[in-house]
């Protein structure tokens, strides 16, 4: 059968399925790129998460390769209309991961609104328990309108959560025009930010920030923001103003520029719920992109 490169974690379960197919599997995380390099011109399949960066001269050098396999949403670690042009398969577990971002987002909403993270740190800290009480007065999510860019599976999955929370929600998408979901308005983006209480990110990576200085200035004031998508899909210094002036309530960041390595101003101000891109990180995540894992492989290879 394939020679396997397992790339970055996966779970245990999905590395014995693939033995299970026949397939020989090396596991070899960490790589840098020219270890990368060195790597992958004997194996036929790979599979990577968000660490791994699969580029050109990655590609140019797998001449074996039948099939990439990103075990997440986003794509945008892989060259891939390159790697397609080399007639190599990218492929993705697109619907595996959603449940758990839709939750993170959830998380997130509830840590801004009732000072979750940022009671926490105060009382390790050694900040004086009524003091931190007195200044914490939080908000109810039910009530309040949620309003999702990008209604796709991990908006889906966050619009029904948020309706069980009583939440009004709408949403926003250049492709789709019907959520399929009867309590989900859909609204143009200008309505979007000028109707929510809070705004939740769920688009790919862009070219330019979805929501910069122009539209936070449209949001309400106090108005919060999330994003379990993707860094820069937010403008991060324009988010940091906001912040700043008092213009929004706070944030919840999951994704960051410059991941590994995010602007300590970012996750150190006090209003933002920060976590290092735990979006997928639930032990149900991991089992489900498995499964899809193999299923793809079996797939490609029969």
């Amino acid at each position: 059968m394939a020679k396997v490169l397992v790339c970055d974690k996966i779970a245990p379960s999905a590395v014995e399925g693939i033995k299970a197919l026949g397939h020989e599997v090396t596991v070899k995380t960490g790589m840098d790129q020219d270890e990368l390099i060195a790597t992958v011109p004997e194996y036929e399949a790979m599979i990577v998460r968000s660490a791994t960066k699969v580029r050109k001269p990655v590609i140019d050098v797998a001449k074996n390769m039948k099939v990439i396999i990103r075990g997440g949403v986003g794509i945008d670690n892989i060259d891939h209309e390159y790697a397609r042009e080399k007639g190599i398969q990218v492929r993705n577990t697109p619907s595996a991961s959603s449940p758990s971002v839709a939750e993170m987002a959830i998380a997130h909403m509830f840590s801004v609104y009732r000072f979750v993270a940022r009671s926490t740190w105060r009382m390790r800290n050694g900040e004086q328990f009524k003091v931190i009480k007195k200044e914490s007065q939080g908000r109810e999510l039910a009530g309040k309108t949620l309003g999702i860019i990008g209604i796709g599976r991990i908006g889906k999955e966050l619009a029904k959560r948020a309706i069980g929370l009583g939440m009004n929600v709408i949403a926003y998408d250049a492709f789709i025009e019907d959520s399929g979901i009867k309590e989900v308005t859909m609204v143009s983006l200008d309505e979007l930010l000028q109707k929510s209480d809070i705004i939740s990110v769920h688009t790919p990576k862009t070219e330019r920030p979805i929501i910069g200085s122009d539209e936070i200035s449209r949001m309400k004031d106090g108005a919060v923001i999330i994003n379990t998508a993707r860094g820069g899909v937010i403008d991060e210094d324009a988010l940091l103003d906001a912040l700043n002036s008092g213009k929004l309530w706070g944030a919840g960041i999951d994704v960051y520029v410059g991941e590994p390595e995010p602007k300590p101003e970012l996750v150190n101000h006090p209003l933002v719920s920060a976590t290092p891109h735990l979006g997928a990180s639930t032990a149900e995540a991991q089992e489900r992109i498995g499964e899809e894992i193999i299923k793809i492989l079996k797939e490609v290879f029969g």
